[in-house]
């Protein structure tokens, strides 16, 4: 295959034709490098054999720290063997599939940084990350947040600390991940925040949320100009589907918080349960 004119962080990987308009999209989202391995197929010489694709992605595996492979996890599994060496040194992979349903941190994820970039493949796409690393595993909380337009990092920091202290053994360091609506995606104090402390941001579309039966505390400010009951306990709720809700909505500052727990172990087992519906 070609080396790429210029190396970039990002390798996007169609394993299928059918799949370029998703490689496409994510590399206007994410950039990067795309990858067509058919057409290398395609173009070879008649007198020889062609390269199968994971001869191909062999040949470029570390030329960058990142992979977003579009096709089945089996393929996936297949085209590494025998190349990673060392979580510390192996680029992250993750796994999209065709349909965008999910994205699967699938190799180097906390290390490499794959479980971070299925967050961002599945915001790109409206994909659902799926990571499974144990340094995860054992953070219990998920952080709904709903913020004003311009709301700083500072001030949704204010919020989400006046939240936890509400909630008995309560940390910053136990929350996995920030939940928010579709429209709050590009919210910059809420990217900031999420950097700052190194939390992946879970966007949940609209759509989704709309559906949601059950909202503790109803806003009328947000039916009227989002079109949903409300933000911060349906995200939470819907990015942990297993979790209780352990704290409803609080607001401070045009913040509003809501923390969902999933039930590893802290929060007591009579504390408030969210709703089975």
């Amino acid at each position: 295959m070609t080396p790429p004119a210029g190396e970039a962080e990002l390798g996007i990987w169609p394993v299928r034709a059918e799949a370029e308009l998703l490689a496409l999209h994510l590399q206007a989202r994410l950039g990067g490098t795309l990858y067509r391995p058919w057409l290398t197929a395609a173009a070879a010489d008649t007198d020889g054999a062609a390269p199968t694709q994971r001869q191909q992605f062999a040949l470029v595996y570390r030329r960058h720290r990142q992979w977003i492979m579009i096709g089945a996890t089996g393929i996936a599994v297949r085209f590494l063997d025998g190349l990673p060496q060392d979580k510390h040194s192996d680029p992250a992979v993750v796994v999209l599939d065709e349909a965008a349903r999910f994205a699967v941190s699938l190799l180097a994820g906390h290390e490499g940084g794959a479980n971070r970039l299925a967050y961002r493949a599945a915001q790109a796409t409206g994909a659902q990350p799926v990571v499974s690393t144990a340094t995860e595993a054992i953070k219990p909380l998920v952080l709904g947040i709903g913020c004003r337009r311009h709301a700083t990092a500072e001030q949704i920091s204010l919020a989400v600390a006046q939240a936890l202290a509400l909630l008995e053994g309560a940390a910053l360091a136990q929350v996995r991940e920030v939940a928010t609506i579709d429209i709050k995606a590009d919210e910059p104090g809420l990217l900031a925040f999420c950097a700052t402390h190194d939390l992946p941001l879970r966007v949940i579309s609209t759509q989704q949320i709309a559906q949601r039966a059950w909202v503790g505390k109803p806003s009328d400010w947000v039916r009227q100009n989002v079109g949903v009951e409300g933000v911060c306990e349906p995200a939470a709720l819907i990015a942990s589907p297993r979790g209780r809700l352990a704290l409803g909505k609080t607001a401070l500052d045009g913040v509003t918080v809501a923390v969902v727990d999933d039930g590893a172990g802290w929060l007591p087992q009579d504390g408030p349960l969210s709703p089975s519906s």
